[in-house]
């Protein structure tokens, strides 16, 4: 079966969140399954693409409205990612260093659909399956079933993965010109409360829609920024699938990024040396219980109340626990959890930005990681955690409920129902007193370390979804 992935992210070409893993690793693991899967995303001019060789495969310019634009499909040389990658070169959209956050995003993207769809449609040959991912990619389903230009794709089963439906993509009738011509009398798909939203689009126009966890498929019949009752109407085609974590990648018995390797019957000496060196670097007492934070500082994760929560919970404790948070994101928290340096010196600290080696070792120095998110729909770094004996304290929601057991429940995290400083203050003060009892706390680490999420499952899964499509 030849699978073609279409994503703006892929790690590690380039990365914003959740979706450059899995994009980086399904295809892999279908691979591995005996399938030709491939990834086709924007050429950002991201270091990967600097420092690797590509060969140009296609060559052609693509109409966005009244302006052409020439591009070119290149294929990395090497084939180091374990499957065919293929990027996507349009002079004057992507040559920047960013993903998003342009004024030009929708012409950025649509673009990028077209030159897609423009090259494939030249194939001598059709691909099996076109696995489309959130809404950047959420036109090409309408676009190959209903523009002209496409009709030989039209009987191509298109599949659509919501990784967060949050974030949809809309835009005005105004640049409705941008799309190759196509029936008028399927306009309607497009639109979604006055406006063209491609992740409704692409929603209403897929063969399949997945979503990156059973419960997520659950909770966004009842939240989901306003397309509830579509995805209510579409439930009959919409599938849960939770995804999984690249084992390879991520692996504290071989993981380059870490002071010190361990696996489960290690652990203890393992995160010890790696607590250490963390709590060296940033000036921590690492005879305390570690809780860290790693993640985008939005409201989204939660991360709005982390001031507040890391204060009371540092007195509370009488300044007994260390603290660490590692990401970037609203200007406001940012500042406010700088801030807590000042006022908790040796116990708190903070690293604005993103750094993935740092990642690593923070999910194989800490004790706890916190998510106290509101809305996940999968979550990764939960996973990332239980692989490196970190327990988890998150909220009951998503992915999250799908991937993490009340040690209360006879399971191995610490679980709260709601995001609230209250909530997690209270479960932080559960995790300390996990801590104090080494015995078990060690036993759940050990054991929590020997669970499966690899992607060997999540990639059958999905398989076996193309096959019924």
């Amino acid at each position: 079966m030849e699978i073609i992935h279409v994503s703006a992210e892929c790690y590690p070409v380039a990365k914003v969140g959740g979706l450059a893993d899995v994009v980086g690793a399904l295809p892999k693991y279908q691979g591995r399954l005996g399938h030709f899967a491939k990834v086709v995303m924007p050429a950002y001019q991201s270091r990967f693409i600097r420092e690797n060789e590509f060969d140009v495969v296609y060559d052609s310019w693509l109409r966005l409205g009244r302006n052409d634009y020439p591009f070119r499909i290149l294929r990395e040389r090497s084939n180091k990612l374990g499957f065919d990658l293929f990027l996507v070169h349009i002079n004057g959209l992507f040559d920047r260093e960013g993903v998003y956050g342009y004024a030009d995003d929708t012409e950025r993207f649509i673009a990028f659909q077209i030159a897609v769809l423009d090259w494939i449609v030249q194939w001598e040959h059709r691909p099996d399956v076109i696995h489309c991912h959130d809404h950047h990619t959420g036109l090409l389903p309408f676009m190959a079933a209903h523009c002209f230009k496409y009709r030989q794709l039209s009987q191509i089963p298109t599949i659509l993965t919501i990784h967060n439906a949050q974030y949809q993509g809309q835009f005005g009738y105004n640049k409705l010109h941008y799309l190759p011509p196509f029936d008028p009398w399927k306009a309607g798909e497009l639109d979604w409360d006055g406006d063209i939203n491609p992740l409704a689009a692409g929603i209403k126009c897929a063969w399949r829609v997945t979503t990156v966890s059973p419960s997520y498929l659950d909770e966004l019949g009842n939240g989901a920024r306003g397309l509830e009752s579509l995805l209510r109407a579409e439930r009959g085609k919409s599938y849960g699938i939770l995804n999984g974590i690249d084992n390879e990648v991520w692996n504290p018995q071989t993981d380059p990024m870490l002071p010190k390797k361990f696996l489960s019957r290690t652990v203890e000496s393992g995160k010890r040396v790696n607590k250490e060196t963390l709590c060296r670097v940033f000036e921590l007492n690492p005879d305390y219980p570690l809780f860290v934070f790693i993640g985008r500082l939005v409201e989204e994760k939660g991360a709005d109340l982390l001031p507040e929560i890391f204060y009371n919970a540092i007195q509370q404790s009488e300044r007994k626990i260390s603290v660490l948070v590692l990401g970037s994101g609203d200007s406001d928290t940012e500042h406010r959890l700088s801030q807590l340096k000042e006022l908790f010196p040796g116990i708190y600290n903070t690293y604005i930005g993103y750094n993935e080696q740092l990642s690593h070792q923070m999910y194989a120095g800490a004790d706890f990681l916190l998510m106290p998110s509101r809305v996940e729909p999968c979550g990764l770094n939960q996973m990332y955690a239980l692989r490196y004996g970190t327990v988890p304290v998150v909220r009951r929601i998503g992915g999250l409920k799908d991937t993490v057991i009340d040690i209360g429940d006879g399971g191995f995290g610490i679980c709260h129902d709601q995001t609230s400083a209250w909530d997690v203050e209270r479960a932080i003060q559960r995790a300390r007193e996990l801590y104090a009892n080494q015995k078990l706390f060690k036993q759940v680490r050990k054991y929590m370390m020997q669970l499966d999420h690899s992607w060997d499952r999540a990639a059958q899964d999905y398989i076996d979804l193309y096959d019924i499509t």
